[in-house]
């Protein structure tokens, strides 16, 4: 038998949430995480489905949202840009950042704001993702074949287009290239 310091009594379960506890894990959560509306509502609901919803009238977490983002406590142009920032160092194409910014939730209207900035940094994007993964003008030694094809199907994940993939691909190795021998 365990020593009574070290016994554990069950949990009880947390107290279904109420209209004023929902807006203090709202708050909670935007003061902890960059987030988008789409990903507080979600976050939202899955709270509730999780503890339950003690008040009559149904928990509206879009519209929580929407006055969490009206506070400005939540802005999703300004995490879109940060997100599609931060993709693009990675190395990451156009296409892997809408997709992430699609799965975030954010809407069209940011999404196509994010868009022109992203699309201006194509070319340093495969550079970045081309030395990070070590293709290309960075592979070691001389590179076959089957190899080859495996590096431009990496580079097609990453959201590159196929163009541009074969012309980073195909810069020999050794040399540094720059993004004005690539347009």
């Amino acid at each position: 038998m365990l020593p009574p310091s070290t016994r554990r009594e069950p949990r009880r379960p947390p107290p279904p949430l109420d209209p004023a506890a929902l807006e203090r894990l709202a708050l909670r959560y935007v003061e902890r995480f960059a987030t988008t509306r789409g990903k507080l509502a979600d976050y939202l609901r899955r709270k509730v489905r999780e503890r339950g919803w003690a008040d009559e009238a149904a928990a509206d977490a879009d519209a929580l949202a929407q006055r969490m983002a009206a506070l400005g406590y939540v802005d999703d142009r300004a995490w879109a840009e940060a997100k599609a920032e931060a993709l693009g160092r990675r190395g990451l194409g156009a296409r892997r950042v809408g997709e992430a910014l699609r799965a975030a939730r954010v809407e069209e209207d940011d999404r196509a704001a994010v868009a022109d900035d992203v699309a201006g940094r194509t070319i340093e994007a495969a550079l970045a993702f081309a030395r990070r993964k070590r293709l290309g003008p960075w592979a070691r030694g001389e590179v076959d074949r089957p190899a080859r094809e495996k590096q431009l199907a990496a580079m097609l994940r990453a959201g590159h287009p196929l163009d541009l993939a074969r012309r980073v691909l195909a810069l020999p190795p050794g040399v540094e290239p720059d993004a004005g021998a690539l347009e």
